[in-house]
């Protein structure tokens, strides 16, 4: 298998080439030349497999330079009832008669879904720098779960350490509290005084400066990583499988998105011939996906429209995943793609689709909806007095959209983005009562904490990891 840049670079490489690299040298993200593809005898025999080797199948199919019996092995110690609280590891769970669905993606070291792939993509990491003897020092972004989960797939990691840039005081104190009470030598948090598209912005802008990139060993967990969003293509086909009983049946799924991560590796899922009738983009009240789902038109916003809200890892306004899915869209067109979201985006802020394309985008099943605070109130209330299920402010947001786009005979999976345990106010301001959380994580916001806050300049990032990175 090899991998292409959307922006036109048709330099081919391997997976672990791009594993260790993040973005494109020419500013694009990775994607496989062709998606390979599955049909009813494969689905077939894919069902009933336990999810490490069902990751196994999955992942074999793109990764064709880490020998299979060292792949099979990552991926079980990876994917254990252990870590994830269950054998299912995902277990799918009905929400009475309403013809919706939740996938429980929350139960691992860090209660949110970015724990699914970023424990395996820790391992990966382990496992590739062993082999080449070479370290890495990742950098990335977080609006509230990205950071936590790859700070705890990574500590105490050999060869590895992580520079991570969050919003300064937009997080809960629950997530602030899981990043910045780390002690290990090897994790930095830097809280950058901005929103989270100020500290997205910085790692790309980082990452396109090839020279530092090199010479410093700069990588990436965010999203734009392409094998953290493979390693989520494999809960979509988990999924599928709980919620069937024949492999011709079809589903969709709701999926709550600011950066487009999590729905993208829906779009892969379906490409492959996973039979998804719909990929519905729940947002909050930073709307861009739904605006350009219903319009056409990807307008990113500016730091001051940028909304701060009751689901805040999805208070983003520039979607670093939907780049992968717009190079779809337009045919693959290298060229089409980095005059959109190189050119178009740097002048105007926005660009707006053809009306053939926007047209085309019915044939990859995407709907959308949006949700408010008094959305979020209102589904979490609800949910509980009807069926007893308490969900977090973002699986809400996806609850509410997935109600309005339910159809009768297609089962309608809401993906779990956190538990409720990490956003206890808006929770408590629903429902009247504290959400449960585990006995380890009682007390963390008295923790010590360890973070340093920081300007949104790239220069002064460069700077730390510069000085840190021999730490």
């Amino acid at each position: 298998m090899k991998y292409i840049s959307t922006r036109g670079d048709k330099t081919e490489r391997r997976f672990c080439e791009i594993l260790l690299e993040g973005l494109a040298p020419d500013g694009g993200l990775y994607l496989p030349v062709a998606y390979p593809q599955v049909d009813g005898a494969t689905l077939a025999r894919w069902r009933g497999l336990a999810y490490a080797d069902l990751a196994f199948e999955i992942l074999s199919l793109y990764i064709d330079d880490i020998p299979a019996a060292d792949l099979k092995a990552l991926v079980r110690k990876t994917y254990t009832a252990e870590v994830f609280g269950s054998e299912a590891i995902v277990p799918v769970r009905r929400l009475g008669d309403s013809g919706l669905m939740i996938e429980a993606l929350s139960n691992g070291p860090t209660l949110a879904f970015k724990d699914m792939a970023m424990q395996l993509l820790g391992n990966l990491f382990e496992y590739e720098l062993a082999r080449r003897g070479e370290q890495l020092n990742i950098l990335g972004a977080t609006s509230g779960d990205t950071g936590s989960a790859a700070e705890y797939a990574m500590r105490g990691k050999q060869g590895v350490r992580v520079f991570m840039l969050s919003p300064n005081g937009r997080m809960s104190p629950f997530q602030q509290a899981q990043m910045f009470s780390l002690q290990d030598a090897n994790i930095h948090n830097l809280a950058v005084e901005g929103v989270f598209d100020d500290a997205q912005d910085i790692v790309k802008a980082v990452s396109n400066d090839l020279a530092f990139k090199r010479q410093y060993k700069i990588g990436t967990v965010n999203s734009i990583n392409w094998a953290r969003l493979l390693a989520q293509v494999v809960y979509y086909f988990a999924g599928y499988f709980q919620a069937t009983k024949g492999n011709s049946e079809q589903v969709s799924f709701c999926v709550p998105s600011g950066n487009f991560g999590n729905v993208c590796a829906g779009h892969v899922a379906r490409q492959m011939g996973l039979p998804v009738k719909h990929l519905v983009v729940a947002t909050n009240e930073n709307d861009v996906l739904d605006e350009f789902f219903r319009t056409g038109t990807y307008r990113v916003r500016g730091s001051a429209e940028t909304h701060e809200t009751s689901s805040p890892s999805m208070d983003i306004s520039k979607a670093s995943n939907f780049e992968r899915f717009v190079y779809d869209l337009v045919g693959r067109d290298g060229a089409r793609t980095k005059a959109l979201f190189g050119e178009a985006i740097a002048r105007d802020g926005a660009f707006t689709v053809t009306p053939a394309e926007f047209a085309a985008i019915d044939r990859y099943g995407f709907q959308s909806g949006r949700s408010t605070h008094a959305d979020r109130l209102a589904t979490i209330r609800s949910t509980f007095d009807r069926f007893g299920d308490l969900i977090d402010t973002h699986t809400a947001d996806g609850v509410k959209v997935a109600v309005e786009r339910v159809e009768a005979g297609v089962p309608m999976i809401v993906l779990e983005t956190a538990l409720p345990a990490k956003f206890a106010e808006t929770i408590v301001e629903a429902t009247g009562r504290q959400p449960g959380r585990p006995a380890k994580l009682e007390g963390i916001e008295a923790l010590p904490k360890r973070f340093t806050v920081v300007p949104a300049s790239v220069d002064v990032i460069k700077a730390f990891v510069a000085e840190h990175c021999q730490d």
